[in-house]
């Protein structure tokens, strides 16, 4: 905030060491909740946010050096994906420390593949800094995220990045803030020019100018000039209104009114009640390139937003789902955690990101780790007991050993057999459970197979690792198609998977998704199955006819004894029944079900010696081959109902779309806040790309869910993969 008139507090990096990262500084400043922050960067891709970290951790000491995007030498994008594809892929713990204070800065993904990412980084933090590009602005996907951290009063300040690109607008992007996330969106600062770069900061509470030189974080500071402050009495006098209408004193707005000069020290105390109240919300100024602003941003982080003890703890429930008595950020409490992420690493097996809510949690200590609530996701319900032999402080991918973590920090735990994203770790003797988190459901399906038979084994171990760390990612095998199928949130996120498995020494290959089809009759047709053989002794004898009809869509199958006389006994009937039904499953044409037809048993004959159940079975199969043959086969589609939630801008486009993808728009409803959702019947072979294609259609902000509808017939000339 720079209301101390003062940036003493920052401390330089040590240019002396030769190494580019340190060991921890923060350490010694968790011992208790009340000394630690948790703060996630959230912003769209390219905003800055991984940039923004860097100049964090250098002003704070904790890095020598800034590391590069481009060089692959971030604290924060250390996996081999994230590097080659230069943005972040997964949620990355930060800890540094500032006037005592520790502070776990969570750097999340920007692109939308990786929901699932920054939904885990806002489970671990307690307060929100959105990360806004001065040349871009921001996405309608980034107001949808401060809507959601409204709706669970997450505090959160805004960041105004990238001040020193030749195209930073920080004037219109302020405005486009204050326009998407309302009036309580007040700068504390503005830039200061010198030769057409921003050389500084304007406090608009302090009235003192921070002057930065470039590879210093530490800004010279002074008095503003009579010009200064004058150019800066509109919008201060509005950041002051802003703070005294949070204020819990009904009198200081009137006091003001009247002339009455408000101190400082009041301002300041209400302005940090209403952030951590989450109803009023600080812009900042900051250049990652030229570290303006860094000092500023620190003094909010530790000074301006909540400790854990004063956030409220995740809904807890035992073992049974019974819910467990409410918990407090005590570090003297029942041992309380959640894995927010799982990585693999080659040397020390499974490492999780652990946010601990309430106790402490030192090494050799025996706990539970359980996971429920997961098993749609391909998570089954799982409880095992483990010991923690390793406990470390993370620094991106480095891990510090610590002997302790206390309520509120976030830790690394080493070699937890059992443990995937979204498990509860607690006291083995006192079993809790944590409510999962929301997490977006997948729908890309991307179709996989080992290159080689001898490939199989590992791609199945390693498909099982990288499930372990991504709740978003879902793995099917499918029943019908047999395929192997990764349930994505887009090409962005099926490529990293992908790039993991294969980081793991795992040759595979994708191949075309293959849609369920079925198969039944468009016509009424006859067939005969004759199944003879005889090759001394007992032989095989075997014959019947059958009549097969359509029946209704979803009609099912029904088998119909017309036999007359008893040419067939009822044992061998049953028998024909039981090979009419495998060749359905096995398909006619295409190798898909049959459905929704009735197969009557019209004769046959039998052999007194050599027919058998077998033998009728086969007999069955054949007649319903050659009926097929005869007859007319029509193929079926699976139709989806499917419900689009865009914005009212982008209504017609969606709407234009889903008619160009044979889909039938069967309503539209407003529900509130400019959203309105798209309902819609829509074959599923069309759906296999869209939610890419929904999120270039609707700027990142759509989403759909789906559920099989029904099927129904195949259009003329549609192409489909075919089921090998």
């Amino acid at each position: 905030m720079s209301v101390k008139g003062s940036g003493s507090a920052t401390k330089g990096a040590n240019r002396t060491n030769p190494d580019l990262r340190r060991a921890d500084p923060s350490s010694a400043a968790a011992a208790r909740p009340e000394n630690i922050r948790n703060v996630v960067l959230i912003g769209r891709s390219g905003a800055g946010k991984t940039m923004l970290l860097e100049s964090l951790l250098y002003a704070s000491g904790v890095v020598t050096r800034m590391g590069s995007i481009v060089e692959g030498t971030t604290v924060s994008d250390s996996e081999a994906t994230a590097i080659h594809q230069q943005r972040s892929i997964g949620l990355s713990a930060a800890p540094l420390a500032f006037d005592d204070i520790k502070v776990n800065l969570l750097d999340t993904p920007g692109y939308a593949d990786f929901m699932g990412e920054l939904r885990a980084g806002l489970r671990a933090a307690d307060a929100a800094l959105f990360v806004v590009s001065a040349v871009e602005g921001f996405d309608a996907g980034t107001t949808s995220l401060w809507n959601e951290c409204e709706r669970v009063g997450m505090p959160r300040a805004v960041v105004i990045s990238r001040l020193d690109h030749p195209r930073a607008n920080y004037d219109a992007v302020l405005a486009e803030c204050r326009g998407a996330f309302g009036d309580s969106v007040l700068p504390l600062h503005l830039p200061m020019r010198k030769d057409d770069t921003v050389s500084g900061l304007l406090g608009l509470l302090s009235g003192s100018v921070s002057e930065y030189t470039a590879g210093d974080p530490r800004p010279a500071v002074r008095p503003a000039t009579k010009e200064e402050l004058a150019s800066s009495d509109g919008i201060r006098g509005e950041l002051i209104e802003g703070i005294i209408s949070e204020s819990e004193d009904e009198t200081l707005m009137e006091r003001y009114l009247g002339g009455e000069e408000v101190p400082l020290e009041t301002l300041v105390e209400d302005l940090e009640t209403a952030i951590v109240r989450g109803t009023f919300f600080p812009v900042l100024a900051s250049s990652s390139a030229t570290g303006v602003g860094t000092a500023e941003l620190l003094e909010v982080l530790t000074r301006a937003f909540p400790a854990p003890t004063e956030r409220n703890l995740p809904t807890v429930t035992d073992l049974s789902g019974t819910e467990a008595a409410p918990l407090t950020c005590d570090p003297d409490g029942p041992l309380l955690g959640e894995v927010v992420r799982t990585t693999v690493d080659p040397f020390l097996g499974r490492v999780c990101l652990v946010r601990l809510f309430s106790g402490t949690l030192r090494e050799d200590s025996a706990v539970h780790v359980g996971g429920h609530g997961l098993a749609e996701r391909g998570h089954p319900d799982h409880d095992s007991d483990e010991r923690i032999t390793h406990l470390y402080s993370p620094l991106g991918s480095s891990l510090r050993p610590v002997p302790f973590a206390v309520a509120g920090d976030i830790c690394a735990l080493a070699k937890v057999a059992s443990a995937e994203t979204g498990d509860t770790v607690s006291a083995r003797e006192a079993p809790l459970l944590v409510e999962t988190w929301d997490m977006p459901e997948p729908l890309m399906p991307v179709a996989i197979e080992a290159a080689s038979h001898g490939d199989e084994d590992a791609l199945s171990k390693s498909l099982a690792k990288v499930a372990a760390g991504d709740p978003t990612l879902r793995v099917e095998r499918n029943a019908e198609t047999h395929q192997l199928v990764l349930w994505c949130m887009g090409e962005a996120h099926s490529e990293a998977v992908l790039d993991r498995l294969r980081e793991q020494g795992v040759k595979l290959q994708t191949v075309d998704v293959i849609t369920p089809l079925r198969e039944t009759f468009a016509t009424r047709a006859t067939g005969h199955g004759r199944y003879v053989k005889q090759s001394g002794g007992h032989g095989q004898y075997a014959i019947c006819d059958i009549e097969v009809e359509p029946l209704d869509r979803g009609a099912g199958f029904e088998f119909v004894d017309r036999i007359v006389g008893g040419v067939i006994p009822g044992t061998y009937v049953v028998s024909v029944e039981k090979g009419v039904r495998a060749q359905m499953n096995k398909g006619v044409r295409a190798g898909f079900p049959v459905v929704d037809i009735r197969v009557s048993l019209v004769g046959g004959k039998t052999h007194s010696v050599d027919s058998s159940d077998a033998a009728f079975q086969a007999a069955g199969a054949l007649a319903l081959r050659e009926a097929a043959a005869a007859g007319s086969i029509q193929l079926l589609e699976p139709i989806s109902a499917v419900a689009v939630l865009v914005a009212d801008d982008h209504v017609g486009a969606v709407m234009s779309d889903l008619s160009s993808r044979r889909g039938r728009v069967t309503g539209t409803t407003s529900v509130g806040g400019e959203i309105t959702e798209i309902s819609a019947e829509v074959p599923e072979q069309e759906l296999l790309r869209y939610a890419i294609v929904l999120r270039g259609l609707t700027a990142g902000s759509g989403r759909f869910r789906r559920e099989y509808l029904r099927h129904e017939p195949l259009p003329p000339g549609i192409a489909v993969a075919a089921k090998a």
